[in-house]
């Protein structure tokens, strides 16, 4: 199933796997795209169906469903196979899609974003592990940036259909289009990836510990997420959603030391690769939580650029993203994943230090520069780190190890939402003489003696973080050692 040659006729979509690489892609497109084309859509999809108070769960539902379900997909791939979870994870984001394009009102909605959610958990392990399963190490070089283009044309692409299918068709569209896509995405998987059945072994199921890790990982996104927007911190809604938490993974713990086979065995927590890649996924999650949500704010609101030029300078970070990654393999083919991963930290920390330069009368240029330097940081990082914790781990472990690492970056990504939003608004408050004062002004109309500190102490927040990268390069081995003992880099 695999070719010695690492070039994009041996790997491309025209090479015998490339009708297998283009289910993957189209896949993952579905679920990056519709990451960011309902944004634009929100004001149509609340003049149709009212709750605007009840909108952010859009957004919310689909992250707390795909994130806690993560884990929990990566290990029943494993069992059960990749393409059987692949085909039932474009399923149930299909059929999710439909439901919410003939959805009568704003609880209905979030409802069936949730399920959208629960299929999108699946389609990213699975989808990645098949990745790591056809193609070697050196051929995976090449495939990465493939993978990465479609996040990267994604960011542009979807909010620019969100905003088409609301002024000229109907917001409904933005899930009606999932429909064609997720049938082509299963009927080229269905037909062309011819999956060997034996080396999975059917263990049985720790159907406790998958409850309690999906409770315990749903009550601590909920309290990151709506921290400090729905209840103050110090309050008592957080200590008894994040003291749930804390309870249920001490509960989990437990459970699974008396297990055979768990659903999140402690090795993963052990493995020096695997823990490196840990980092780094989260790390990725925190800043790009903090680019994506606040570049654009000070774009507009502090150097009076348009929606669209604020836009694409964020969309500079998903361009540098693929770049690195089409192009890491040549270095850690030949210096190791040590040595690309503390380039992408160079990088990383370059960007971040960019990004606190900006000011006000800064351009925006900088602004978008800023984002495709920490986007080539990034790309150096990541993708890297899930080459090579695929290639440290024997094959009926793969869709586990993949799994964490999917859900280590959704935890990151909710991190960044509640540890960033609380930084500006502290500054915000501050400034204003107060909380209470602070809540009741718009984002439209604080000064820019308010927002440009709040947004510069954010910046700051996100130059540290990925100085964090650094810690990543320090713990990944120079040379990564597969499970049969060959050197995979």
């Amino acid at each position: 199933m695999t070719s010695a040659a690492p070039t994009r006729a041996s790997v491309g979509l025209r090479s015998d796997r490339g009708p297998i690489l283009g289910s993957v892609m189209l896949s993952i497109a579905l679920i990056a795209i519709d990451a960011t084309i309902l944004a634009t859509a929100v004001p149509a999809i609340v003049t149709d169906l009212g709750g605007f108070t009840q909108f952010p769960w859009l957004f919310s539902a689909y992250l707390l469903t795909q994130a806690i379900s993560t884990p929990i997909y990566g290990k029943l791939a494993d069992v059960f196979g990749r393409k059987p979870l692949m085909l039932f994870g474009i399923a149930t984001f299909v059929i999710g899609s439909v439901l919410c394009a003939v959805a009568w009102s704003m609880g209905a909605l979030i409802a069936f974003r949730a399920l959208q959610g629960l299929g999108a958990g699946a389609i990213q392990p699975a989808g990645m592990t098949i990745m790591g399963d056809i193609y070697s190490v050196a051929e995976r070089a090449v495939a990465q940036g493939y993978v990465a283009s479609v996040w990267a044309m994604s960011a542009v692409v979807g909010p620019t259909l969100g905003g088409l299918f609301s002024d000229h068709l109907s917001w409904r569209w933005i899930f009606w289009i999932n429909l064609p896509l997720g049938l082509l995405a299963a009927a080229v998987l269905w037909a062309k990836f011819e999956e060997e059945p034996s080396p999975h072994e059917r263990r049985p199921i720790d159907w406790w510990g998958a409850l309690l890790v999906a409770a315990a990982a749903a009550l601590l996104l909920l309290g990151l997420l709506e921290g400090g927007i729905r209840w103050p911190w110090w309050s008592w809604q957080s200590a008894v959603v994040l003291g749930g938490a804390a309870l249920l993974t001490a509960l989990f713990v437990r459970v699974e030391g008396r297990v055979d086979d768990p659903v999140l065995p402690g090795w993963l927590f052990r493995h020096r690769v695997l823990n490196a890649a840990t980092i780094a996924a989260f790390v990725a999650g925190v800043v790009m939580l903090g680019v994506t949500s606040y570049v654009p704010v000070y774009a507009q609101q502090v150097l009076g650029a348009g929606a669209t030029v604020a836009g694409f300078a964020v969309a500079a970070l998903a361009i540098g993203w693929p770049i690195a990654a089409s192009t890491s393999g040549r270095i850690y083919l030949r210096w190791g994943f040590r040595a690309c991963l503390f380039l992408g930290a160079t990088f990383g920390a370059l960007g971040a230090v960019v990004l606190t330069l900006v000011g006000p009368d800064s351009s925006i240029l900088l602004l978008a520069g800023a984002c495709l330097v920490l986007g080539l940081g990034l790309g150096y990082v990541v993708s890297p780190s899930v080459v090579a914790l695929q290639s440290a781990v024997e094959f009926r472990r793969r869709g586990v190890a993949t799994g964490a690492n999917m859900f280590s970056r959704s935890v990151g990504s909710a991190v960044g939402v509640a540890v960033f939003g609380a930084i500006a608004n502290g500054v915000v408050a501050d400034r204003l003489g107060g909380a209470d004062r602070a809540g009741s002004v718009e984002l439209e109309k604080l000064p820019d003696a308010v927002l440009d500190p709040a947004l510069q102490a954010v910046f700051l927040a996100v130059a540290g973080c990925a100085l964090l990268l650094v810690l990543a390069a320090l713990m990944m081995p120079g040379r990564v050692e597969g499970p049969d003992g060959e050197t995979a880099a």
